[in-house]
């Protein structure tokens, strides 16, 4: 491979976590014919390293390239430090700074006195540097422990790379554990899977160590329960199950002793819990233990009745200008009265509006000030989006559940927890659905038990995409106070999109489901014409005034025709189209530009933006990338840019806890996979003023009647069943 050799001069740029430096390079030696002309020259460099010396000569490897906006550079794809085998280099190491307790005099003592293996000698054995004049056991052992620091790290990422890790990986690696990086490689690859792709690690490991070990089988059983989690949403798993998902996934083939003898060994380990002839992870058993327990000692307290009620309703009524229906009233006493209440509606039905009473009723019976308000409610929901529309609602300050918990993205721990409990009194949380059984878990351990909790969802909406069925199980078990909403509030005479989901939800379309209403429009065609019909409706909608801001496409799939990826390209042309005046930045195959609406793919509690939440691109710097989610602006690198996709379109999934003004819905045979009541009702269920579906009658006639994906395994309502009715302590 080609190379150029030489000494770094400057580093213009270096991302302390990433490892991603720019630098200026003088070159000394060269295979590279295109490099010859640099030989004694600086050149600007790009790449990943784990550390850099000014002080020692590197050989890189790589390629010139021509960068359009920064001119020539030299790619590094890998390096290693320029070996010490003269008389000369080696005095001039151990003289330098990276060698402490050792000047130029010491430095030409020792390898006098111990040859060109001194630093292994060294290494090997601190006193042989006792048989030197000036040098004592002190100062020995100084220069030793120096050269066993410069060493480590360097050691560690050839074994690294000798195993088949990039350099890009073994710099992530050992910045993430350090020296413990040699014991994780020694002991067990699969520690490394916390930061890196399982089926990376696995296939490494294959390459050094025995396919069906101890170690591999145990690991292969943990991704393997993972990724029956994460596909079907279950908490445990059958025998049957995780030995199937062996043999697909890693192509495992195990007996049933060797089977039991790992479970046994896991067990022991306090990674895996049986019960009975069902198999757990232990994250997800002790979630719905503890969720049990905490909502147990939640609801201990006795209701505390609303005697004023009707005159307290009747007086917000006048004040509010609004008329709550009899179904809207009991949600909003009930949830006054009661330790936990759950409420749920589909769309129209007026949640938003029952969650602003009880919080203006709240705070009037406790004749509370705005402040006294604020530090005594908290609003939450599970996405970004859905608490700034809670904030809008209420005019109070609302925040995401990982923020208000103080999630550590990088230690995935919560600063609010068992032991440092948050102070509110009222607790609302919204889009309850979307909840999985850890965060549930983690936000009831950070809630005092003499709390008023309400939980408000549509639960026949898409369920978490983490592990459980929450807020279905909740209801199910009926041991709490739960106000189900069915009356749907027409925005005009002709509106149809909350009657469009009730009808899903009861798999009853009305004959007429193709008709064109106010706020709604099914434009029938075929599968081949679906991009070109939305290009149409597009280019008409910016006519009439409305922008990408106000137009969002909804699809079920990422791939294909008329995926999610095809669509974003050509969205892209029509509401933000190539402008020289306008930045750009290609990651991999995606361009994108100043101007582009993009999706978060993460939380990233410090940035304040998480999962879901849709922004603007407002600037495209030399090495970074300026979002604006409205008003909150995050400067991304390069390499964070895979936790952002364009936004013109997006999933049905990741659209939950959001409302748009106009949404477009493709409906096609080719999503067959992703066709089900369930999600075409989420999605018609984030229209706001206007739905226009486009596609075949036919198709989705079949999502509507589909009931793939309704099901979970979770035994969360029956230990709820088992510790409330049989008090168990």
């Amino acid at each position: 491979m080609n190379y150029i050799k030489g000494k770094i001069r400057n580093i213009i740029y270096q991302n302390a976590e990433s490892g991603y430096v720019v630098a200026i390079f003088r070159v000394k030696e060269t295979n590279d014919s295109k490099m010859t002309e640099y030989i004694n020259k600086t050149v600007t460099i790009t790449g990943v390293f784990l550390d850099l010396n000014l002080e020692e000569t590197y050989i890189l490897k790589g390629s010139p390239l021509k960068h359009e906006r920064f001119g020539f550079q030299y790619k590094v794809d890998s390096y290693e430090k320029e070996e010490l085998t003269t008389k000369d280099a080696l005095i001039e190491f151990f003289g330098s700074s990276l060698v402490k307790g050792c000047g130029k005099q010491t430095a030409t003592k020792i390898v006098d006195a111990l040859g060109l293996d001194a630093i292994k000698k060294i290494k090997e054995d601190e006193h042989v540097l006792l048989n030197i004049s000036g040098l004592n056991e002190a100062k020995a052992k100084t220069i030793r422990d120096s050269l066993l620091a410069y060493s480590d790290a360097d050691d560690t990422l050839i074994k690294l790379k000798e195993m088949g890790f990039s350099i890009n990986e073994a710099t992530k690696i050992y910045k993430k554990y350090q020296e413990k990086t040699k014991y994780i490689i020694e002991a067990n690859l699969y520690v490394l899977c916390e930061i890196m792709d399982f089926n990376k690690i696995d296939n490494i490991y294959i390459k050094n160590h025995e396919a069906h070990d101890e170690v591999r089988l145990k690991a292969c059983i943990i991704e393997s329960m993972k990724r029956l989690s994460a596909n079907s949403g279950d908490t445990y798993y059958y025998q049957s199950e995780i030995v199937d998902s062996l043999k697909k996934e890693f192509n495992i083939f195990i007996d049933e002793d060797t089977f039991d003898s790992m479970i046994y060994a896991l067990e022991e380990e306090n990674k895996v819990i049986t019960s009975k002839e069902t198999y757990y992870l232990r994250e997800y058993f002790e979630a719905e233990e503890d969720i049990t327990e905490n909502l147990y000692h939640l609801s201990n307290d006795n209701p505390t009745p609303f005697y004023d009620f009707d005159t307290y309703i009747k007086e917000l009524e006048a004040s509010s200008n609004v008329h709550y229906n009899a179904d809207q009233k009991h949600a909003i006493k009930e949830a006054l009265e009661n330790k936990i209440t759950i409420i749920s509606g589909g769309p129209g039905t007026g949640k938003t509006t029952i969650i602003n009473a009880i919080v203006k009723l709240y705070s009037k019976i406790h004749n509370f000030t705005y402040m006294e308000t604020m530090a005594n409610i908290a609003l939450l929901a599970p996405t970004g989006r859905a608490s700034k529309k809670m904030s809008m609602s209420t005019g109070l300050p609302a925040m995401t559940i990982h923020r208000y918990l103080k999630w550590n993205k990088d230690t995935n721990s919560f600063g609010v927890n068992e032991y440092h409990k948050s102070l509110e009194n009222l607790i609302i949380v919204d889009e309850m659905s979307m909840i999985d059984l850890n965060l549930f878990d983690a936000l009831l351990k950070g809630i005092k038990t003499n709390v008023k909790l309400i939980l408000v969802g549509d639960v026949f909406q898409l369920p978490s995409v983490g592990p459980g069925l929450v807020l279905n199980d909740l209801i199910e078990s009926d041991l709490f106070t739960f106000c189900p909403l069915e009356k749907i509030y027409r925005q005009s005479e002709n509106s149809y999109i909350p009657y469009l989901a009730l009808e899903i939800k009861k798999k009853d379309l009305s004959e007429d489901f193709t008709s064109k209403k106010d706020d709604y429009n099914f434009l029938t065609t075929e599968s081949s014409n679906i991009k070109e019909m939305i290009k149409k409706i597009c280019f008409m909608s910016k006519q009439k005034g409305l922008n990408e801001n106000d137009i969002q496409i909804l699809a079920p799939m990422y791939k294909g025709e008329n995926g999610i990826d095809n669509l974003n390209i050509l969205l892209q042309e029509i509401f933000n189209p190539k402008d020289n005046k306008k930045n750009e930045i290609t990651i991999g195959e995606i361009t994108y530009r100043e101007n582009d609406k993009v999706l978060q793919l993460q939380n990233n509690p410090d940035c304040n933006v998480f999962n879901g939440d849709i922004g603007f691109i407002s600037k495209i710097n030399n090495h970074s990338i300026i979002i604006d989610f409205e008003g909150n602006k995050v400067e991304y690198k390069k390499e964070d840019m895979k936790e952002i996709k364009h936004a013109y379109a997006i999933t049905i999934h990741k659209s939950q806890g959001s409302e748009f003004s106009h949404v477009i819905l493709p409906i096609t045979s080719s999503y067959y996979k992703m066709l089900y009541n369930k999600l075409i009702y989420t999605g018609v269920s984030r229209a706001k003023k206007s739905l226009v579906i486009i596609g075949e009658p036919k198709s989705f006639m079949m999502a509507v009647n589909n009931d793939y994906a309704s099901t979970r395994k979770s035994t969360l309502k029956d230990k709820l069943l088992h510790k409330f009715l049989n008090n168990v302590p």
